[in-house]
């Protein structure tokens, strides 16, 4: 955290006067696509922290970000703008490097938020470690075992030492109004006692699983932007579009859609180039995308072992050691979009829910009790704002004298641990998938872990 106080250049969220208070957080977007907007929008919103920096090799989504949330219709100044992490690198070792000796320098980074393509994340954290900044990937963290597991032993302090920086992982979901109270009801209050089973659903939406690969220009054209609809998912395409039917008009702005969409890649095509970015107007039925889209996952737990504490009463020593079930389904060909449902089974009573509502059914009085959870709109149920919040509240924590592992665990949620195991989980699932056979989790993760596949 830096005092901005003779920073006259320093542009705050878009606003070249400071905020009412005399720190902030500086925090630096590699990944101006929609999920760097997304947490740009959202820090700018509910957070003092703002986006001092930017880092995309595209030179015009790279103008149009910095305009929207840094610069406005100013030029950036040094350490501003960037088209790779390594120069960004680069720059800030400088910058350190110059401040040492005394060097009037610009303002350094707090954190970081990684939003570039999926298998970048890997080398992007590695490479950044030495800088020590509070870190926010995108998920999924690594495509691979093998890449997880080097971020994981990268980042790993050495042994007794304490981790010098937050690391959060992009489950937005985690931070949602509607899970929070769901996990509150269950795991905090006990409303229905201990958990037997667990049955998730999740209906993708038949659209909306094909653009997740490969996009549809009827689609695009016909749903969204011929209705005014510049937003999500035509910025995705292009983050102009929008801009363009506002000061030249929706003929401009589907001329633009159309020329985006018409890009295509054939059989001479390097591999690297097809794999360099996405083809948003490539038929789903020619395309070479072979994701699973109806998938079954069922996971269970055997008893547990009683700890060895025998001062504990007995009821708290078998607290949730029992043997679970849990089936996650995963569909793509639904009516319903993203509207998440699902039934958890307890002891005492069994909690139906949906995206919008969770119902509680007690045994023992027979009576149902209905939640409605807070709708704050905004990307995944407002989890997209909660996670922006957890993660600067983190940082402010540190600031103010917490311990890492202590932030770590009270306003992120979950450990590095918890990250890479959450990961390692969907790998034993496709390998299951792949194989047709059973992973036994313990066996399959220490022997992943000695040697990754």
């Amino acid at each position: 955290m830096a005092t901005i106080s003779g920073q006259p250049e320093l542009v705050v969220n878009g606003n070249r006067e400071p905020p009412a208070t005399d720190e902030i957080f500086r925090l630096l977007i590699i990944g101006a696509g929609a999920r760097g907007n997304a947490y740009a929008q959202a820090v700018t919103k509910i957070t003092l922290a703002c986006i001092y920096a930017v880092v995309e090799p595209i030179q015009r989504k790279r103008a149009a970000f910095g305009k929207k949330h840094i610069w406005t219709d100013a030029e950036p100044v040094e350490g501003q703008s960037f088209d790779c992490w390594p120069d960004f690198l680069s720059y800030e070792l400088w910058r350190r490097d110059q401040k040492r000796r005394g060097e009037s320098v610009g303002p350094g980074i707090d954190g970081v938020f990684i939003c570039t393509l999926d298998g970048m994340h890997a080398e992007t954290i590695t490479g950044l470690k030495g800088l020590n900044l509070h870190t926010m990937s995108e998920k999924p963290l690594a495509t691979t075992l093998r890449d997880c597991l080097n971020i994981y032993r990268t980042l790993q302090p050495p042994q007794e030492a304490s981790p010098k920086a937050l690391f959060s992982i992009g489950h937005v979901l985690h931070y949602s109004p509607h899970n929070r109270l769901l996990r509150k009801l269950v795991l905090e209050d006990g409303v229905i006692g201990e958990i037997l089973s667990v049955e998730h659903t999740e209906p993708v939406g038949w659209w909306h699983f094909s653009h997740s690969y490969v996009r549809a220009t009827k689609i695009y054209e016909e749903k969204f932007l011929t209705s005014g609809n510049a937003g999500w998912p035509i910025h995705i395409i292009d983050s102009e579009i929008e801009e363009l039917i506002g000061t030249k008009g929706i003929t401009w702005a589907t001329r633009r859609l159309r020329e985006r969409l018409a890009e295509d890649y054939s059989d001479t095509t390097p591999r690297e180039e097809v794999e360099r970015r996405p083809w948003f107007g490539r038929c789903v039925y020619e395309s070479d995308n072979d994701v699973c889209d109806d998938q079954i996952v069922t996971m269970t737990w055997d008893d547990d072992p009683l700890p060895a504490d025998q001062y504990l009463p007995m009821k708290d020593r078998l607290r949730g050691r029992g043997a679970k079930t849990a089936i996650f389904h995963m569909i793509a060909q639904t009516e319903k979009q993203c509207e998440r449902r699902g039934r958890v089974y307890g002891t005492k009573g069994e909690i139906e829910y949906d995206s919008k509502m969770v119902r509680v059914f007690d045994f023992a009085t027979s009576r149902a009790e209905v939640h409605h959870p807070h709708q704050p709109g905004g990307g995944h149920g407002g989890g997209d704002d909660g996670l922006t919040r957890h993660f600067v509240n983190a940082m402010a924590a540190v600031e103010k004298g917490m311990s890492v592992e202590d932030a770590q665990a009270i306003h992120i949620g979950c450990t590095l641990d918890d990250i890479i195991r959450s990961h390692a989980m969907v790998f034993a699932a496709e390998e299951a998938r792949r194989k047709k056979t059973i992973i036994d989790w313990a066996g399959w993760w220490q022997e992943n872990l000695e040697s990754p596949k």
